[in-house]
């Protein structure tokens, strides 16, 4: 039994402990905000916090997640006030089938915590999601959009 803090409440998961965290998420706990894209950690479809860190939660353990902080995109607007990042989203039309969009804007809020004002070449660097629509160029605007806000 591992004890998960999701979104501020706490879940007790009856799981293997090597079980993806991706997967306690989904099935145990209920929220499927958090999208199975490859299985390897390539992708970033799977992208949650964890301790306010980035993390592709399909090849993070559950027992390495007991005890900590886990946010996933459920969990990232405050008292149903959108952030700054997923407002730029909306603002400049980024999702087209919208799959990875919710491990994208998982990694983008991560990278504007930490560089509130990032050039391309930081962006280039720390947002290695994948999208397989293409909107690359949405995504850079709506970053530097959010920067901004």
């Amino acid at each position: 039994m591992a004890r998960l803090n999701v979104n501020g409440k706490d879940f007790d998961v009856d799981v293997d402990p090597n079980m993806p965290l991706l997967w306690a998420i989904r099935e145990n706990v209920g929220l499927t905000g958090t999208k199975y894209g490859c299985g390897i950690a390539q992708c970033g479809a799977c992208t949650v916090h964890v301790d306010g860190v980035a993390t592709r939660s399909c090849s993070f353990p559950v027992s390495e997640a007991a005890g900590k902080k886990i946010v996933t995109i459920e969990g990232l607007a405050a008292g149903g006030v959108l952030t700054k990042v997923q407002q730029a989203w909306i603002d400049n039309d980024v999702p087209q089938c919208g799959y990875c969009q919710s491990g994208m804007i998982m990694a983008v809020a991560d990278l504007l915590k930490n560089k509130p004002k990032p050039t391309d070449a930081d962006i280039n660097e720390a947002i290695t999601n994948i999208c397989r629509c293409g909107t690359f160029q949405q995504v850079r605007a709506a970053i530097h959009a959010a920067a901004k806000a």
